[in-house]
């Protein structure tokens, strides 16, 4: 039901309407559906003014009683661990071990088979984004998933994101698990409020999980321009309630995106364009998953440390490997729950760390990284903690300036001078 209507009193009690000139409020009075409706029941003679009355006496006794119930309560107590724990539904992941059987994939390939997966063992599991049927999705990641699987699991959707992600919140409250297709991370930004205001919030507000996987095709590198190129997870991180999993090789995208759908909690997916045709590698054949908070060690080293993800572990793979660099790759896989064990590991054994993302630097994901470990690990540091990150400005079109805006070639220059610190 859509009625047109107006605000005949203020935002709240106190505000009050003075401000709002009498003719105005006496045109809208006169067409208020509220009142139209009302009439219109007398006329139907479903509604008089006795059961009106009893109606309204009815209702004000409910809120009456309701009111001293309310007052009556103990004043809230509570502690710190007490409140961390009702940020997200309880879960403990149950891992399941890889077959010993591979197949080389491409990580979109890998991504797809991924979904694949997760709707066979979930067969509540729905699927939502612009143009992902038929068509496949811009990417075609859900190429052939309508023959598989049919129309009322993969749904195309309007050009909403916010509608989109409200109504995977709407299934997730009927007992579905939903899965929304962000065309391009950049497009987050329309559904913005259904993340950090609804999604991550349910649970601490009144105990209910949303179970909703939100993919974002993320990040630069393909000439892209700045609404289409990226990545920004950082968004998010500061966000309690929230989940987010950016993996760096076919093999941990596919086993990672099923856990995330085995988290009865919202979960925000990173995966790179850049690398979805570019990077292939071994993939186990059949349902796997891996355990979400756990690093990966991509290399073993000894004269520093790089903490990464995403493109970020392919730069660091590079560089050292053109620079002769024995380093340690510490792949984080996961930003929350991030593998503090891990970071600890690497700065205890290296003492020498570089953070490097490609999200902008200010405000990035390596700055809380690098707080926690001058705060916890400092005397295991023989150079400051150093960060390489894209420039703090839109990412450019052109694609020399593209190369200049990420951080790739500025990392190179920082690992030498940590090194020769």
């Amino acid at each position: 039901v859509e009625c047109m209507t107006f605000r005949r009193r203020g935002h709240e009690e106190a505000s009050g309407t003075k401000y709002v000139p009498k003719d105005l409020m006496a045109r809208w009075e006169a067409r208020d559906p509220v009142e139209h409706y009302e009439r219109f029941l007398v006329e139907q003679g479903i509604l008089d003014d006795k059961k009106i009355a009893a109606l309204r006496k009815k209702y004000k006794a409910e809120i009456e009683a309701a009111l001293k119930v309310a007052f009556a309560e103990p004043p809230v107590e509570s502690s710190e661990t007490a409140e961390l724990a009702d940020v997200y539904a309880p879960h403990v992941p149950t891992i399941v071990a890889p077959a010993a059987q591979t197949s080389e994939k491409r990580l979109v390939d890998a991504i797809s088979d991924g979904l694949e997966q997760a709707m066979i063992k979930h067969d509540n599991l729905v699927l939502m984004g612009q143009d992902i049927a038929e068509y496949g999705g811009v990417f075609k990641i859900t190429e052939g998933f309508v023959e598989k699987f049919g129309k009322d699991r993969v749904r195309n959707t309007p050009l909403c994101e916010s509608a989109i992600i409200g109504i995977g919140l709407g299934l997730s409250l009927k007992g579905f698990k939903a899965m929304v297709e962000m065309q391009f991370a950049d497009f987050v930004t329309c559904g913005f409020n259904q993340i950090v205001n609804n999604l991550a919030k349910l649970h601490y507000r009144w105990g209910q999980n949303a179970d909703v996987v939100i993919r974002m095709p993320a990040g630069g590198g393909v000439g892209a321009g700045p609404f289409h190129s990226q990545t920004n997870e950082a968004w998010f991180f500061h966000t309690p309630g929230l989940k987010i999993f950016y993996p760096s090789t076919p093999a941990d995208a596919k086993g990672l995106l099923l856990a995330a759908f085995e988290d009865p909690n919202p979960v925000l997916f990173f995966e790179h364009k850049a690398l979805y045709r570019s990077l292939s590698g071994e993939v186990p054949e059949g349902y796997y998953t891996i355990e979400p908070g756990k690093a990966r060690w991509a290399r073993r080293g000894t004269e520093c440390s790089i903490i990464t993800y995403g493109l970020g572990v392919r730069w660091a793979e590079n560089a050292v490997e053109d620079l002769g660099i024995d380093a340690d790759i510490l792949d984080l896989r996961t930003l929350v729950p991030l593998d503090y064990d891990a970071i600890r590991e690497t700065v205890q054994k290296t003492n020498r760390v570089i953070l490097l993302h490609e999200d902008t630097l200010t405000g990035g994901i390596g700055g809380e990284i690098a707080a926690y470990i001058s705060e916890h690990l400092f005397e295991y540091l023989d150079a400051p903690v150093m960060r390489a990150a894209s420039l703090d400005t839109p990412v450019p079109f052109a694609p020399n300036l593209e190369r200049l805006f990420m951080p790739e070639d500025r990392f190179r220059k920082q690992l030498e001078k940590l090194l020769a610190y």
